[in-house]
């Protein structure tokens, strides 16, 4: 298995450059024969990398992939870092190893043949295209402790991607991130445990990095993804400079609650002051957009007057 994945690791190095490759010379460079290149890479295809196959040309990449640089990532996180090219689902990883696991230990899959978001949705998981993570947190106090969870870790994606030049986001209550007023990543909260006692969280992201034509058509909403940034995000970056920025986060919500986070949100919030429908089932429930409070319920200013929600999937007033 180690070797399949370290052939088609090698045949997207050198496609990753941009332009047409012949089978011959990636043949010649990865010391295999033509037949050998031609099943990678259609066994790539059914990992959902597109490529384009032209007749005395070669081949080439509908659009870049990024690939984490292992050593690199390893190097630069001190808790334990668990990296595969194909797992089904990081969270599933995680919470199946959940009583060995520290907090602030990550797990992350290139490809994940059964990712999954909010409500039991699929999460579209090509591989290398996207950034896809867990992160483990143990809380001493239950789940109570843990409540608003999801917006710490938006405000964490906001401040990463915005220090690293990504302009135009926004944060969706309670667990999107949005770019250009489409969505960018989301986030899937997991946890084990008590109540009232010790709870252990696995905290799923999902960041889209370059979408292909064929992706975006499986995906039932408006979505973004970082290919059209001016600097080309370096992946392994982004993930050393998100694991930081949560580890630190998720410490100080420990510590203080989301009080602190509450100016982050109201500063990222794409629908502050915005005449939004929250749907509760069958129910929906209209009224102006006001924030969060200290539980990180989304507080709306109705008919009936100001209310605070913690259920539900907030979206924007049809025209």
């Amino acid at each position: 298995m180690q070797d399949h994945w370290q052939r088609k690791r090698a045949i997207l190095a050198l496609l990753n450059q941009g332009s047409f490759v012949s089978g011959e010379v990636l043949a010649q460079e990865l010391g295999i024969s033509r037949a050998a290149v031609n099943k990678h890479i259609e066994s790539l295809a059914d990992y959902g990398v597109s490529v384009y196959s032209v007749k005395g040309r070669g081949y080439k990449l509908e659009k870049p992939v990024h690939l984490i640089e292992q050593v690199r990532l390893l190097d630069g996180i001190r808790q334990r870092c668990f990296y595969f090219d194909e797992l089904d689902s990081t969270n599933a990883f995680m919470l199946g190893h959940a009583q060995e696991l520290k907090s602030g230990d990550l797990c992350i899959a290139e490809y994940q043949s059964a990712g999954r978001g909010r409500r039991g949705r699929t999460w579209v998981s090509p591989y290398a295209n996207h950034l896809y993570f867990s992160l483990f947190w143990r809380f001493p106090q239950g789940m109570a402790q843990a409540m608003g969870l999801s917006l710490v870790v938006g405000c964490s994606l906001y401040t990463v991607l915005q220090q690293m030049g990504v302009e135009g986001l926004g944060l969706k209550w309670p667990n999107d991130l949005y770019l250009d007023g489409r969505k960018l990543a989301g986030i899937l909260v997991e946890m084990t445990g008590q109540t009232d006692s010790e709870c252990q969280l696995v905290i799923g992201v999902g960041i889209n990095m370059s979408m292909t034509e064929s992706q975006g058509q499986r995906i039932d909403q408006p979505w973004s993804d970082l290919s059209a940034v001016p600097a080309s995000l370096d992946k392994t970056a982004l993930m050393l400079n998100l694991h930081r920025q949560l580890y630190k986060d998720l410490q100080q919500f420990e510590q203080s609650g989301l009080l602190h986070f509450l100016q982050r949100w109201q500063q990222a919030d794409l629908f502050a002051g915005k005449p939004v429908d929250l749907h509760m089932g069958e129910q929906v429930i209209s009224g102006v957009c006001m924030g969060i409070d200290e539980q990180g319920a989304v507080l709306l200013d109705t008919a009936e007057g100001r209310k605070g929600f913690v259920g539900g999937e907030i979206s924007l007033r049809p025209q």
